[in-house]
């Protein structure tokens, strides 16, 4: 735990921590109708998740809590979204969307699988791997298509009260199957190290 905290003050930290106090605030201006409110937000989240790797990297801020932190935040965020997506989808006016709305349940079960596994590793002593290439991007396509789809959804979105048409239900399936399948290679990269290091602990047991 010392170790965890070593070197913890820095703008990396401080931006990922801010991502996870930016979730409530999301959620509340979702839910009481502020969309274009809860899409600058979501933006404002998404940016300093971009922002805070570059700035570990580039002035060598890279910490070990930042490597949980990062990671923490990010689950935490995309679990609220497909939660809060599937609630709404699941009371569409379309049987189609009401049917689909299940698909948004997939990326909370991955987010699941990797908080447990990641908690399972903590415990025994291990470290959950960072994210690789393929994590990175399905969490930018993560981002950009519930984004996309909370400025455009049908009924609910930002500019859509405003009175832009909304996107069809068409592309709405097309682009959460793309962010899915992307999602599942992701969580599917990550099994190589992770086994890598439950085998490497059994020979030195």
């Amino acid at each position: 735990m010392k170790g965890l905290f070593k070197g913890c003050l820095t703008v990396p930290n401080l931006l990922s921590l801010i991502r996870i106090l930016l979730i409530p605030v999301f959620a509340v201006l979702f839910y009481q109708g502020q969309v274009l409110w809860a899409v600058f937000v979501l933006f404002l989240s998404g940016l300093s998740d971009f922002f805070d790797g570059k700035i570990a990297r580039r002035f060598n801020q890279i910490s070990a809590l930042g490597k949980i932190l990062d990671p923490v935040a990010d689950k935490l965020t995309q679990i609220t979204i497909a939660v809060m997506l599937f609630l709404e989808f699941h009371q569409s006016a379309s049987s189609a969307m009401r049917a689909f709305s299940w698909v948004f349940l997939f990326f909370l079960f991955k987010e699941g699988v990797m908080i447990l596994g990641g908690a399972v590793m903590l415990a025994i002593g291990l470290r959950p791997g960072a994210a690789e290439i393929y994590g990175k991007v399905a969490t930018f396509a993560f981002y950009g298509v519930m984004l996309v789809i909370i400025a455009f959804g049908p009924g609910f979105g930002a500019f859509v009260q405003l009175g832009v048409p909304p996107m069809p239900d068409w592309l709405i399936m097309i682009l959460v199957v793309v962010s899915a399948i992307l999602t599942l290679i992701a969580l599917i990269s990550y099994l190589p190290a992770t086994f890598r290091q439950f085998r490497d602990r059994n020979k030195l047991q």
